[in-house]
């Protein structure tokens, strides 16, 4: 089985983050999600496997000022450290394995940009599920996007799962409901296109 902590430090240090195939010059959907949830500026937000995500950027352009990145990598946590400079002060910075992580608070909002969709067995899901229901304030908001039906079956080496609605929610549970559902096709910076799927959803029980 791979270490995934070191199959992803290994990803981080043979390229810049601006080459691999999730970059995104601007995270839109995400955004357009986050506001849609109607969060707070002061609201709790964690973006989990940010990595060097532009996503914390944005969100602190906009005036959210209670922001966590959450990622396996050391390396792309410190990516996005150094391109913040002086403002990295202002976000909370968790390297943590998701399925092992021990939330010290709760937040408002849960972002996910293509982390779930890399845990391919059950157990794992059921790990994630229950870190997300203990991390979440009541009523608080979900954002996940994965690997559409009919997407890639691989990603950087890794097997992943693809997801439509009725399989997220499905693994979710009848704790959640779903609010919104968006597709994007995904330009990687290597030219080929990824189908990915956006899912804004509530914790409605927990």
């Amino acid at each position: 089985m791979t270490d995934r902590k070191s199959h992803w430090e290994s990803i981080y240090r043979d390229k810049s983050p601006l080459e691999v195939s999730w970059y995104q010059q601007e995270p839109a959907l995400s955004l357009e999600l986050i506001r849609q949830a109607g969060v707070a500026p002061d609201a709790p937000i964690i973006d989990v496997g940010g990595g060097a995500s532009v996503l914390v950027d944005r969100l602190l352009a906009l005036g959210y000022t209670d922001l966590s990145l959450l990622d396996l990598s050391a390396r792309a946590l410190d990516c996005a450290r150094r391109r913040l400079g002086a403002s990295a002060e202002r976000v909370e910075w968790l390297e943590a394995d998701i399925t092992a992580f021990q939330p010290g608070r709760r937040y408002a909002l849960w972002h996910d940009r293509a982390v779930f969709h890399f845990l391919t067995t059950a157990d794992e899901r059921q790990r994630y599920v229950q870190t997300l229901q203990r991390a979440l304030v009541p009523g608080g908001h979900v954002i996940i996007a994965a690997f559409a039906i009919g997407g890639p079956t691989r990603c950087s080496g890794l097997d992943i799962v693809q997801y439509d609605a009725d399989r997220l929610m499905g693994e979710l549970g009848p704790g959640f409901a779903l609010q919104s559902t968006r597709a994007e096709a995904h330009a990687t910076p290597g030219g080929s296109i990824q189908q990915f799927g956006y899912f804004l959803i509530r914790l409605t029980a927990g």
